[in-house]
This record gives structure tokens, C-alpha cells and sequence, in this order.
């Protein structure tokens, strides 16, 4: 079981971490037949601090990776997707560090 208590979900193929991500999913390549979104991607990964030697000591680069990325037709924007039935500390910060690197990019959570 999840730590979270969500319940693994499959659809085309392709393993969710939650019901709720495949019935997002589902959704979004509805959106995408219509022709309402383009470019769907899965699991896009964001670079929000980039990796550092500091002191002979390395750092790996903190990375956020999100559940779905696409182009929203109707409005011209890139849309980032979170799909969240709890947030947590590390996601809030994860949050605000990449609100502030990807300023033209709209994060939004489901």
C-alpha cells in the first residue's frame, strides 16, 4: 500500500501512483482528442537547484517531477499538473522553488 493510502491504478498501459492521476489522465487524453490540449507528457522532471561541489563535498541538484505537462490551447499556456490528495512539506517547498524558476509556466494542482 501507498504511504498516502492510494491505490495503484493502470490505464493504457501505464502504471499511476493513484486512481485519481489515471482519472486525471483519462481526462487529459480526452482534452487531447478534442484538440483542447497538445503535447501531453508524463512524468515531465524539472531541474529546480542544479547540482554543486562545495568543499570536497557533492551535491545532486533537487528535481521536481510532476505528473503531466501539456500546451492549453484555449489560453496559450504551458500547464504543469500536480495531482494531490496530500501535500507535504517537501512538495509545498518543491512548490515554491519551482513557481520561482519557471515563472512562464502555470503549476496547477488537481
Amino acid at each position: 500500500m501507498h504511504k498516502y493510502r492510494a491505490k495503484k491504478a493502470v490505464v493504457d498501459g501505464i502504471k499511476f501512483d493513484s486512481k485519481a492521476e489515471a482519472a486525471r489522465y483519462r481526462e487529459l487524453k480526452l482534452l487531447e482528442k478534442a484538440g483542447l490540449i497538445t503535447n501531453l507528457e508524463l512524468q515531465p522532471k524539472f531541474e529546480l537547484q542544479p547540482g554543486f561541489e562545495k568543499d570536497g563535498a557533492k551535491y545532486r541538484a533537487i528535481t521536481y517531477t510532476a505528473d503531466f505537462k501539456y500546451f492549453d490551447v484555449e489560453t496559450g499556456q504551458v500547464v504543469v499538473e500536480d495531482v494531490k490528495g496530500y501535500r507535504t512539506q517537501q512538495f509545498e517547498l518543491r512548490k515554491k522553488m519551482f513557481e520561482y524558476k519557471y515563472k512562464d509556466l502555470r503549476l496547477r494542482l488537481i
